[in-house]
């Protein structure tokens, strides 16, 4: 009998891979509860193009992206550590998963707590300071957390979206069909995308440099 219970024993390894499954279902979870959250942003985006306010629509398409990437990028790294766990030696990858799992505990808490609910959405499209204030704290929080090919794809579904919205305010504008990609325009797309890296870079910049300013002033005067 004392076999039998020792055969049984969950082993560290076996602990460890329930304890990666878990984590990885909480985050498909969580990615289906922002679902309502991320198809709001997406209406405001509209929203706001349909009133010529192209920033808030930047801005509700960013915080969205920035949500779907950190769920997607961490559920990733689950499953690489996951497989791992599985074929290679557990004493060689245990620090690493000990971390991996950390960081998913890490990243449900942060995306809860800096993106908020559905209430925070909608202060995306308000006027008031209190929406106002809402909105540059979100902006800069995603200034340097998101990355080059993520602010273009951004780009990229915003201009998709004022075409659609341009499409419905003025129904009898024609809308081509995309033509075969060639090697000038991927060349011109390339362009595009570091003239809006530079412009980002450019923006960034700008409150800090404000900040100094008015940190040299007193020694002006």
């Amino acid at each position: 009998m004392g076999n039998t219970t020792s055969s049984h024993k969950i082993s560290a390894q076996d602990r460890a891979i329930l304890d990666m499954k878990n984590q990885r279902d909480k985050l498909h979870q969580y990615q289906k509860r922002i679902t309502v959250i991320t198809d709001r942003e997406t209406r405001i985006a509209r929203e706001c193009l349909a009133r010529g306010d192209r920033s808030k629509a930047l801005l509700a398409l960013r915080r969205k992206k920035f949500q779907e990437s950190l769920l997607a990028r961490t559920d990733a790294q689950l499953e690489t550590l996951e497989q791992l766990t599985s074929n290679v030696e557990f004493a060689l990858v245990q620090k690493d998963v000990i971390y991996g799992l950390q960081q998913g505990t890490a990243v449900l808490k942060q995306v809860h707590t800096e993106m908020g609910g559905i209430e925070h959405v909608e202060k995306l499209m308000g006027e008031n300071e209190e929406a106002r204030a809402y909105q540059r704290e979100v902006s800069e929080m995603l200034g340097g957390r998101m990355s080059n090919q993520e602010e273009d794809d951004v780009e990229d579904e915003l201009d998709a979206l004022e075409n659609q919205v341009r499409a419905v305010i003025q129904p009898d504008t024609v809308v081509y069909p995309a033509a075969p990609e060639t090697a000038l325009e991927d060349g011109v797309d390339k362009v595009k995308r570091k003239t809006r890296a530079r412009e980002r870079a450019k923006e960034q910049r700008q409150p800090q440099v404000q900040a100094q300013g008015q940190a040299a002033e007193p020694m002006l005067a």
